[in-house]
């Protein structure tokens, strides 16, 4: 019997919504400092295979999620295809060599780099409840370009842009090469226990419309395809952040099973304008849950009820801010549980 997170995603309108949240194992947990104090750095973290199951479970225990979501980074797949890959205090992530400045031919592929990702899967697999659903994870190619091109993450992905303009037959082979790293990758985590699939596209909303096209629904299309072709029982969730009206195309263009809405849509029209009994993820303002107050059990009434004709999963419009009070997720899962759409 699938926990009620998977039930939900294959498309079941359950009375009580399934929650889980995006970074939801990370540093506003004092485990989490803890267990990092310890390890060293965020990389290191991720590829000590033990130490990232125990973090992908913390907040399981704590707060009881229907979901755990796999603790990994979007930028190992680039780490596979050959950059070194390194998280700088006070920085964030560092790629090299940067794409504007080597040819995508220079890099050595390093898929080695992708089994302890595997192990953390299975160890997890082996730690949940089976009514907890595990979901992996990647980037979708459009995000994780902009990182490989330019190095480093950056405001308006200027260079990246740029570079699908100047050269786009050269950005399609970077595109196509990531899908197909990606593809692999998460073909990987299935294989090792995942039983659903999230593409983040963090940076979807800084692509014109024929470029959404072009470098957003067209290689999500084409993940999406392949992973239903080799494991149709798991779902994928699409989540193009900042996508806006661009979301209703991406919905009915990538053929995702589910629809990550991030907090900047209303969920009202959201739920209007998306294909009828698509399932739907979100999103709820990361910045409310971290304010707390009134307006937290007002926003989140909202969203549950304008997603109450739909397969629902209640979650934030993005990741959950590292100073977010403990007290404040639990009282919205307090609502979220004390909600029924009956």
């Amino acid at each position: 019997m699938p926990g009620p997170l998977l039930e939900t995603l294959r498309g079941a309108n359950l009375a009580q919504r399934p929650i889980w949240l995006m970074r939801q194992a990370g540093r506003y947990l004092p485990e989490y400092r803890a267990l990092r104090a310890e390890k060293g750095g965020f990389l290191a973290l991720v590829y000590d295979s033990e130490a990232a199951a125990e973090i992908t479970v913390q907040p399981l225990r704590r707060f009881g999620f229907d979901g755990a979501i796999l603790f990994s980074d979007i930028l190992i797949v680039p780490y596979a295809m050959g950059q070194d890959l390194q998280f700088l205090a006070g920085e964030g992530p560092h790629l090299s060599p940067r794409l504007l400045d080597k040819a995508l031919e220079s890099l050595v592929a390093a898929p080695e780099r992708l089994s302890p990702i595997y192990d953390t899967v299975a160890r997890v697999k082996g730690l949940i409840s089976p009514q907890t659903t595990l979901l992996g994870f990647a980037g979708s190619p459009w995000t994780v370009a902009t990182y490989m091109v330019a190095g480093e993450g950056s405001r308006d992905h200027h260079d990246t842009r740029a570079l699908a303009y100047r050269d786009p037959s050269a950005f399609q082979a970077i595109i196509d090469a990531i899908t197909d790293v990606t593809i692999e990758y998460l073909a990987g985590q299935v294989e090792a226990g995942a039983e659903g699939l999230q593409l983040f596209d963090s940076w979807a909303g800084s692509l014109a419309p024929a470029e959404f096209e072009r470098w957003v629904i067209a290689p999500n299309a084409k993940i999406a395809a392949e992973m239903q072709r080799r494991y149709p029982h798991v779902p994928v969730i699409g989540f193009p952040k900042g996508a806006g009206e661009k979301l209703a195309a991406y919905a009915r263009e990538t053929g995702v099973n589910a629809v990550g809405v991030d907090e900047t849509i209303d969920p009202v029209w959201a739920a209007r304008e998306l294909p009828a009994g698509l399932p739907v993820q979100g999103n709820l303002d990361p910045l409310l849950l971290l304010a707390g107050g009134a307006d937290l059990e007002k926003q989140t009434h909202r969203v549950l009820k304008a997603f109450a004709d739909r397969p629902h999963v209640f979650n934030l419009g993005h990741g959950i801010g590292q100073h977010t009070p403990i007290e404040h997720v639990e009282e919205l899962l307090k609502i979220v549980r004390g909600w029924s759409r009956d």
